[in-house]
């Protein structure tokens, strides 16, 4: 029996089923069961726990183009969803080969027992390459991950939600992974051999509004010397400025930013006309465009990966980017007190604004970057310049 017979005989326990009807079978890890969502692909070769965990990707079945994940186990502290009530919104994960034994001195989990405990249907022996070239050329589509350790599978059934599954277009996910009380974050950054050390008080009082909020960027905001309250995503301007904040960040998070924009946009409206210097990263910076005039388009395959090249059009500098996201800003719809400041060098799409008469900024991409790499950091502190120049005026 030759190699490719014995693979052909070896009965799958997983698929992946997609709308347009094509059917992937592979080997099941995780949780069991099926979950619809949008299949996308990383490109990341570092940091699996902490994109898992990204409550950005609600809705998503991730697809890594790194052949070798799950090698260094998971942990508690590379997990970066905040509100701990509820899971990241992920429905699932698509890997090429199967999870070896954890082999790194942080690792207290296999990514097995991981990805069970936290509801994560998963498939391994799929051949990604090709399926990430499918994506690019044909664009993200919706699926089905099914895990059976028996492999009995409905495949009339899966085909058929995977074909009525709406997408992501319209839905509003910020809301499902959105924080609901108003609590303080006080955490820095991770130290060697010191874990996360705790902060108490900062220079500048920011309201963070939490609309899928990562733990790495309030642990940057902290670095940088912020005080900061936690919003839900539903929070109104009153709620806002009742905390008299000398600047307000807006984060990244799930879904279309049209939909969220729905109930936030007015809010953000009303933060900006009280003067107050504003962040915005990715879903926050799309629902700035949209509040400024601009408008959103949703993506043809995304950018998921750490390694992205921007350009710095404010300073010249490329600087080598986390990014994820599947809707991007339209420049062309800017109203003209807005500038592009920065731009994805893979297809020019937008990557960042500011307004030219007010302290208000955003970016597509994810300076924290969690998995790195640690480029664009210096905009947190272009935040705390604007609420230092704010505050002496």
């Amino acid at each position: 029996m030759t190699t490719a017979d014995a693979w052909s005989d070896t009965p799958a326990t997983a698929l992946l089923v997609l709308s347009d009807g094509s059917v992937i079978e592979g080997y099941g890890l995780g949780a069991t069961g099926q979950a619809v969502g949008e299949i996308c692909f990383n490109t990341a070769m570092t940091g699996y726990q902490e994109i898992l965990t990204d409550p950005s990707y609600s809705g998503q079945i991730i697809t890594f183009t790194f052949p070798h994940i799950g090698n260094v186990g998971t942990n508690v502290e590379d997990i970066e969803t905040v509100n701990m009530a509820t899971d990241s919104g992920i429905r699932g994960t698509v890997l090429a080969a199967s999870i070896t034994d954890p082999a790194n001195y942080r690792a207290a989990q296999h990514l097995d027992a991981w990805l069970k405990s936290r509801n994560i249907i998963g498939i391994s022996g799929v051949d990604t390459r090709a399926l990430t070239a499918l994506i690019r050329e044909k664009g993200v589509p919706n699926g089905v991950i099914a895990h059976d350790p028996d492999g009995n599978f409905d495949l009339d059934n899966l085909k058929l939600a995977a074909a009525n599954w709406p997408g992501l277009v319209g839905m509003d996910l910020a809301k499902d992974v959105s924080t609901t009380q108003t609590h303080r974050w006080s955490q820095k950054t991770w130290a060697w051999d010191g874990g996360y050390l705790d902060a108490d008080g900062g220079k500048f009082k920011v309201v963070a509004l939490d609309f899928g909020i990562k733990r790495n960027i309030l642990r940057l905001l902290t670095d940088a010397g912020c005080d900061v309250t936690v919003l839900p995503a539903n929070a109104t301007s009153e709620d806002i400025l009742a905390h008299k904040p000398d600047g307000v960040f807006l984060s990244n998070g799930p879904g279309d930013p049209a939909a969220t924009g729905a109930y936030a946009v007015g809010t953000i409206k009303s933060v900006i006309d009280a003067g107050l210097p504003v962040f915005g990263i990715c879903l926050g910076h799309q629902m700035l465009a949209l509040a400024l005039g601009g408008k959103t388009i949703k993506m043809h395959q995304g950018h998921h990966g750490a390694n992205h090249p921007v350009l710095d059009q404010t300073s010249g500098k490329v600087e080598i980017t986390s990014m994820n996201h599947g809707f991007a800003v339209d420049a062309e719809s800017l109203p003209d007190n807005v500038q592009q400041t920065h731009v994805s060098l893979f297809d020019g799409s937008n990557c960042g604004l500011e307004m030219k008469d007010k302290p208000v900024f955003s970016v597509q991409y994810h300076p924290e970057a969690s998995p790195g790499p640690r480029d664009s950091r210096y905009l947190f502190k272009r935040f705390t310049d604007l609420m230092e120049t704010a505050k002496a005026a």
